[in-house]
């Protein structure tokens, strides 16, 4: 082990001391780190990455630089003596030789593997140089990961550097270097997926992640006390982020006194009384539990059994709309309620106003942690059976709004169409519980299928973002004009696949590009996002590509992932298609009262999402499609969603605003299983075999029946029912 040279320890007395003004730099694993020499490859954020490293390791790094740095007349002195190794990106054996001859004296040699800084906070793809070098010299390779700093000055968050004020001072960084990794062993893939366990690993030891959800949604809506917080899209009536801290805290005062209930539910439409109700249970320390009022009256009954409910929040006007609902023996009507509260209401939101956020948090008796409590319960939309309830942590929402933001950037003028329920996941957490914490504005509005109403809300209020699914997206194409969407800047789908023609029609009609997504329930739901391309700042320039087509985007920050085979939970690739499985800190606590189903998708913090996935080498996430949407027939998995896009193909159905047709497998005593093809146009069999022969998709991909229906089941969320299909394709 060489010690340092006299220039390396003045160059270190002067710069170590100014970089601790600014970092402290928490070092992880550092018994990880072999004796001798070897290689390290951590990700790349800031322009200061390599300073923050050497602060956290105790021995002096080699780093291995782009020679175009390197030869700068005020830099060249300084990264001479510190002994760095110039690279040419076109020419690099020379370098790769003097980085393997530094190993071998053992000396430690960093390679920073992306090339490039990131610009979206996410990790790029891995170049192979590093594999080089650690082949060359039979090297260790130890991975490494750099925390928090995203968000610094020297990153590019917020679409520059340097140019903003820190967010914090000192500024908390965490490095944590991984197990070593033999040269043969450190492929891009392995590298990657041990990245992205760091990554997560470091993500889940923030602090502000154990925060109770009621202080993080009081100390957001602190911040631009008087700027709007929710617009009524029917009455158009708005309230500013005070008042409806100050409403909550009036309604939740309420709600502690009266009421011992763990939970209580809420039987609203997206709306601001919705949003005030949820606010409101979660300030009391309650669990609000929004119950999917379009699921009918067994399932209803089912979920209010189980989650214990015996209060219910509503109004006047939806109870006399949905008649047949199994009403708990406790309704509070807002309608009522809240004008018999106008002086408490008054009183909280002056103390809004005038009070620090830490003395209000303490009259409010808000807990200092939430954790591992539970925080929302939401019940999943049944596609598969019986709604089964998702027990959400406070954790799980605190770190899914924390990664969610670092995804979306958004800034003071964006402003979100929140027509999606609450009850769903995307609703709930995206366009309730991070405008609220983020401080970004929303408009309200009850039904995402009135597509002509809430194309005229994002004209009038001039909305940046449209959350949505692509059921729903769909309606825009025949209800709305493009001056309506013209102020959009970001449109993402989730919940359930995007159809590449659906996107296709849509940019071309609206000329606004639509982003994929993809979460779950019990995932909080935000996993991954593609995202617009940063624009070139020079024609012609490369840009880092912030989305794929046919990709569901890169995984959010905090996340980390594995590809198992089905059947075994073997470990395979990450460039391998397979089972996905995930860790970090928005993955659920599991079922409530069901252990038997939690044991069946959580295995030592992962998550088994029941979806086969596989990564590309840049990092986006390709859904092949959810396991119970493949059969397994003569040994094969054949794919539904697969076959059901080859059919609308081939048929020209892809213009229309329903969903055609789905595929459905059935027990079949040759082969296990058979296909039926519901469809709810008229198909010839024969035709369709004929045209799919043709078209040189295989014989078992084939549906054997065609079954006509009238529609094809989905739930109000657009998502395919697939329980309803299964029973459908049984009785033909």
């Amino acid at each position: 082990m060489l010690s340092k040279s006299a220039a390396e320890r003045v160059l270190y007395a002067i710069g170590c001391p100014f970089v601790r003004t600014f970092y402290r730099v928490s070092a992880v694993g550092l018994d990880n780190l072999p004796d001798g020499g070897f290689l390290l490859v951590p990700n790349h954020i800031s322009w200061v990455d390599a300073l923050v490293l050497q602060l956290a390791c105790p021995r002096p790094i080699r780093y291995v630089i782009d020679q175009e740095y390197y030869h700068k007349p005020v830099l060249h002195p300084i990264l001479r003596a510190l002994g760095c190794i110039p690279i040419n990106i076109r020419h690099s054996h020379a370098a790769v030789r003097a980085a393997a001859e530094k190993v071998g004296e053992g000396e430690i040699v960093c390679v920073f593997p992306e090339g490039q800084l990131e610009r979206r906070g996410v990790l790029l793809r891995l170049q192979r140089g590093y594999e080089l070098i650690a082949r060359h010299s039979k090297a260790q390779v130890v991975p490494v990961w750099l925390d928090q700093l995203w968000g610094s000055i020297f990153s590019f968050q917020g679409g520059r550097f340097f140019t903003k004020f820190p967010k914090r001072f000192p500024y908390h960084v965490t490095v944590a270097f991984g197990k070593p990794l033999t040269a043969e062993d450190a492929d891009s893939a392995t590298v990657r997926e041990e990245l992205l366990k760091l990554g997560e690993f470091c993500f889940s030891r923030r602090p502000s992640l154990d925060r109770h959800l009621a202080e993080e949604c009081v100390r957001g809506l602190k911040r631009r006390s008087f700027a709007t917080a929710v617009i009524d899209g029917i009455d158009h009536s708005e309230l500013s982020r005070a008042k409806l801290l100050g409403a909550a805290a009036a309604l939740s005062r309420h709600l502690r006194k009266e009421f011992a209930d763990e939970r209580i539910a809420i039987v609203l439409p997206a709306s601001k009384g919705s949003m005030l109700a949820n606010l409101a249970v979660t300030m009391a320390n309650k669990v609000p539990v929004d119950l999917n009022f379009t699921i009918g009256r067994a399932a209803n009954e089912s979920c209010c059994k189980r989650a214990n409910l015996r209060v219910a929040i509503s109004a006047t006007p939806f109870i006399e709309r949905i008649k047949d609902f199994p009403w708990p023996e406790t309704i509070l009507k807002l309608d009522e309620l809240l004008p018999r509260m106008k002086r408490q209401i008054v009183f909280w939101w002056i103390m809004s106003l005038l009070l620090p956020a830490r003395l209000l948090l303490c009259l409010l008796q808000i807990p200092k942690q939430g954790g591992h409590a539970e925080a929302v319960l939401l019940f999943t939309s049944g596609t598969t059976g019986e709604p089964k309830g998702v027990v959400v942590s406070h954790r799980n929402v605190v770190g899914n709004v924390s990664q969610f933001r670092a995804l979306l950037d958004a800034k003071k003028t964006d402003a979100i169409l929140a027509s999606l329920p609450f009850f769903h996941t995307f609703g709930s957490t995206v366009t309730l519980w991070y405008p609220l914490i983020e401080g970004v504005r929303i408009v309200t509005y009850p039904n995402p299928l009135d597509a002509a109403h809430c194309s005229a809300l994002i004209e009038r209020y001039k909305l940046t973002f449209l959350l949505l699914t692509p059921t729903f997206l769909r309606l825009y194409l025949r209800k709305a004009e493009p001056e309506h969407l013209r102020s959009l800047r970001l449109i993402i789908t989730g919940a359930e696949k995007l159809p590449l023609d659906l996107a296709g029609h849509f940019e071309k009609r609206f000329q606004k590009k639509v982003f994929e997504g993809y979460g779950l329930t019990e995932t909080a739901p935000v996993v991954s996002v593609n995202l617009p391309d940063p624009e070139p700042k020079r024609p012609g320039e490369h840009v880092q590509p912030s989305s794929r087509l046919g990709s569901v985007g890169r995984l959010a920050p905090g996340i980390a992932a594995e590809i198992r085979e089905p059947e075994t939970n073997r470990k395979l690739s990450l460039y391998e298609a397979g089972m996905l499985w995930l860790r970090g800190p928005n993955i659920f606590e599991g079922y409530l009262h069901d252990p038997k189903r939690t044991a069946e998708v959580l295995s030592d913090s992962w998550l088994k999402t029941g979806d086969i996935g596989r990564f590309d080498e840049d990092g986006f996430l390709y859904i092949e499609g959810r396991l119970s949407r493949f059969s397994k027939i003569g040994g094969e998995m054949v794919p539904h969603e697969a076959i059901e896009q080859k059919i609308i193909d081939l048929l020209q159905f892809s213009g229309r605003d329903e969903r055609p047709l789905a595929i459905v497998g059935v027990q079949d005593e040759a082969k296990g299983e058979a296909l039926v093809l519901l469809s709810a146009v008229d198909i010839d069999l024969a035709d369709l075999r004929k045209k799919l022969q043709e078209a040189g998709v295989p014989n078992l991909w084939i549906p054997k029946q065609v079954h006509r229906v009238e529609a094809i089941p989905v739930l109000a969320s657009g998502k395919l029912d697939l329980k309803k299909c299964n029973e459908v394709a049984a009785e033909g």
